[in-house]
């Protein structure tokens, strides 16, 4: 199935990375891609898309073509329709986008309704092209604020927020039913958007008052006690890994230094993980010269938090 995916614009290129646990991107502009998806009912674990739509047509972004294409698509809405235009930035189609709404509710046979429409048309203008999709579903991105680590039983300051702990799991590629491993669970953040997406969660801290908190918040993860240079866990029994590496220095660490307690970590996490599966890595500095020799570096992306912090994600192979 082809999909047509409205991104967030929270991020040049995570959005779209994220995308590679439901299906394989063929084509992309900022904040719009598409991609060849097995399954429509996995998109909902996505937590940088805000719309999912089928693929209906493309086009150069001109007036005309715009035009053309809407014409040649001839679309026959099966009940009262809403037709919406997102213009992103820097797109070379010209006039706004009401006016642009007025060319597809024109051009689609049948009733609008824009309160209360039983079908939505949109089409996504990005640089160069236009993209027209029939709304199949939007994201609720309401319910990562819901689980907003204040909420929690056990807080922690300076854990990573629950969009961007089910981006890196959805980055990992891990399906349901795989075993899902963080090796620095903290307050068991990234587990807990492990187990929602299906995945059986397992953790690892060598903090007891963690250990004992994330019990709290994840009463069904199976959590231990560890350095993660000495891991309890099989050779190659793990099928995806997604963990945020300890970066200040009171960070209680067992290692005699972070590069130190890197190389063993990723040396570990080689070593569980099965053959050609993903560990995500979250860092505050580029460790990719300590990576590489171990894992395959396979994308690489960062993310300014705020004037102190660049958050650095890669996503290794093992």
């Amino acid at each position: 199935m082809k999909l047509l995916f409205l991104l967030s614009g929270e991020h040049p290129t995570l959005p779209c990375s994220e995308l590679s646990c439901v299906g394989e991107v063929i084509d992309s502009r900022p904040q719009v891609a598409v991609a060849l998806c097995n399954r429509a009912d996995t998109v909902s674990r996505l937590a940088m898309t805000h719309a999912v739509m089928e693929y209906l047509g493309e086009c150069p972004a001109d007036t005309r073509s715009f035009q053309k294409l809407l014409k040649d698509m001839a679309i026959l809405a099966p009940g009262p329709f809403a037709a919406r235009v997102k213009k992103i930035e820097g797109t070379e189609i010209t006039g706004t986008a009401p006016s642009l709404e007025r060319l597809m509710g024109g051009a689609i046979s049948g009733t609008v309704s824009l309160d209360h429409p039983s079908v939505e048309y949109m089409a996504i203008c990005s640089i160069d092209r236009c993209y027209i999709g029939k709304v199949l579903c939007s994201i609720d991105r309401g319910s990562f604020e819901a689980r907003n680590p204040g909420k929690r039983a056990f807080f922690h300051p300076g854990v990573m927020m629950p969009r961007v702990a089910r981006s890196i799991v959805n980055l990992s590629l891990v399906a349901p039913g795989e075993r899902f491993l963080d090796p620095f669970c903290g307050t068991g953040g990234v587990l807990i958007e492990a187990g929602m997406v299906g995945a059986t969660a397992t953790g690892g801290d060598m903090d007891r008052f963690m250990v004992r908190g994330t019990r709290r918040n994840v009463p069904g993860a199976g959590l231990f006690l560890a350095d993660a240079g000495n891991l309890p866990i099989k050779d190659g029994s793990i099928d995806a890994v997604a963990t945020d590496l300890p970066y200040g220095q009171s960070s209680s660490i067992m290692a005699t230094g972070l590069e130190s307690l890197y190389t063993q970590s990723l040396e570990e996490i080689r070593r569980a993980l099965k053959p050609g599966r993903r560990a995500v890595v979250v860092t505050h500095r580029d460790i990719r010269a300590i990576a590489s020799p171990i894992m395959g570096v396979c994308e690489f992306h960062e993310q300014r938090v705020h004037k102190s912090l660049t958050r650095r994600v890669m996503v290794l192979r093992s």
